[in-house]
């Protein structure tokens, strides 16, 4: 079976083409960051039309690519949820009417779940069960994962998510937008200078708080003005050094609790080369294996949605729903999905 994957939850327009038995086949990406750029951050509105342009283009992209048409096409899936409302839009309704036209089955997956799965996408996937860190925009989560719809959360972010306290604490820093890969890379010139909280390190549970940091960058800044350039890159280099080893000791707290060895770690903090530099450790200390996927699927894209949805489509036997009709959810917990069935 061939899916078309359609993503649209924010800031990026994903298009995809996985076949169940060739594997991924095709995608293409049009990433909108230069545009928001200007503003400091996503503008809904302008994030909905930009979507509206680029969609079309892009599916005709994947199709040349692959070098198949429309009517080879078995189901599409598509992103109803989390993500913003007028973006989301574009994208279930663009699928829901491609597939009336082709009178072919529809897939609405959650954008986590696209995440979660995406590692299997990489040619040594993990197996199931395992543990899952989810790091993807206002997300941080620990899941339990032990097959396609079956997940149990552990841990979650009782504020801030990892992703935007690297965000804010760049904006802090006058790195300008998109913090994180910006406040990373001026990590790497950074030293150990400054001493910041690890926020709930030592809670006994598995969840995250990351505000609290955020407000301790900002006392930081406070107290140095005017920053210079060697104080900015040695608070990042401690921002960054405080979140990835929250990340990695409740990373292996959770495998230690659940008695699993396989660790997946998705989203876009996933791409954050000090964490999998403490992760790989950590987990080669203790006899565990650490699965990523690549550094282009961390970030949102349709191939997590082809791929999550071609999965779903499976397990039901090609019984996707064909009523066509479609709302979205940009509110949408993980822990509400199910197991599919025919």
């Amino acid at each position: 079976m061939i899916v078309l994957g359609v993503e649209s939850s924010c800031d990026e327009t994903g298009l995809a083409l996985y076949d169940t038995e060739q594997g991924l086949l095709a995608h293409a990406l049009h990433s909108q960051v230069e545009m928001h750029a200007e503003y400091g951050g996503v503008v809904p509105e302008l994030a909905s039309r930009d979507h509206i342009r680029r969609v079309l283009p892009l599916t005709e992209n994947v199709l040349k690519t692959a070098n198949i048409t429309l009517q080879d096409i078995d189901a599409i899936a598509y992103t109803q949820g989390p993500g913003l409302s007028g973006a989301l839009l574009v994208g279930t309704s663009f699928a829901e009417s491609l597939a009336f036209s082709l009178q072919i089955p529809t897939i609405n997956v959650h954008h986590l779940e696209g995440h979660l799965l995406a590692p299997l996408l990489e040619a040594n996937p993990p197996a199931f069960p395992f543990v899952a860190l989810l790091v993807s925009g206002g997300h941080s989560q620990l899941m339990r994962v032990d097959g396609i719809g079956e997940y149990e959360l552990l841990g979650d972010t009782l504020d801030d998510a990892a992703g935007e306290a690297f965000d804010k604490t760049a904006k802090l820093l006058g790195l300008g937008y998109p913090g994180g890969p910006a406040l990373s890379k001026l990590a790497q010139s950074g030293k150990a200078r400054f001493k910041l909280p690890r926020p709930l390190l030592n809670s006994g549970d598995l969840n995250f708080s990351f505000s609290g940091l955020k407000t301790a960058v900002l006392t930081l800044v406070n107290q140095h003005q005017p920053l210079d350039a060697t104080t900015t890159a040695d608070i990042a280099w401690e921002f960054q050094e405080a979140v990835t080893e929250i990340l990695t000791l409740k990373c292996m707290t959770a495998l230690r609790e659940t008695g699993l060895d396989n660790l997946v770690v998705s989203g876009g903090v996933g791409a954050n080369s000090k964490l999998r530099e403490k992760l790989n450790a950590a987990t080669k200390r203790k006899l565990c294996k650490v699965s990523y996927p690549r550094l282009e699927f961390c970030t949102d894209n349709g191939a997590m949605i082809a791929f999550a949805g071609a999965m779903r489509l499976k397990a039901m036997q090609g019984n996707g729903n064909k009523n066509y009709g479609f709302s979205v959810r940009p509110r949408w917990d993980l822990a509400e999905l199910q197991k599919p069935t025919i």
